[in-house]
């Protein structure tokens, strides 16, 4: 497999502006752990294989258990996660998929009992943002080691 495009070289200054977004959403609030779930669960749903790459290197090499990384994709049956986990996963695949889902109700009331106003908007950036990355790098096929179809020799 080849990368199709290097969208850093082909669009800097818009990819800077992503990366910067990226890097600020990194000091909000929410703890560290919550995130590195949100940001790999969206990318199992995504099957961006860049961003799960990254994702659970970040999650490990920041202390989370390969039992949890494992045990992701089924966790509302794995009795693992705290409910605040819990609640942060559901608004992440509710909003991962919403084209299907419409962001339903009890994904949001589970949410709305778990987090604050402004963790709640924080964590929709988050999703919204790990989103946008999985269409980057899924779109263009970006992955560690792949050469795009321009640059390969």
């Amino acid at each position: 497999m080849h990368a199709r495009l290097d969208p850093f070289s082909a669009a800097p200054e818009a990819m800077k502006l992503m990366f910067d977004f990226s890097m600020k959403l990194k000091s909000i609030g929410l703890e560290d752990s919550l995130k590195h779930l949100v940001t790999t669960r969206a990318s199992q749903i995504n099957g961006c294989a860049n961003c799960l790459h990254m994702h659970t290197r970040e999650a490990r090499a920041a202390g989370e258990t390969e039992e949890r990384l494992h045990m992701l994709v089924a966790w509302r049956e794995a009795p693992l996660f705290s409910e605040r986990e819990m609640a942060a996963l559901g608004w992440t695949e509710a909003l991962t998929r919403v084209a299907d889902t419409r962001a339903p109700d009890g994904d949001y009331e589970r949410l709305r009992a778990a987090f604050t106003d402004k963790e709640q908007v924080e964590l929709t950036l988050l999703i919204t943002t790990i989103n946008a990355w999985n269409r980057i790098a899924v779109g263009f096929r970006m992955f560690p080691g792949l050469k795009s179809k321009q640059h390969a020799g």
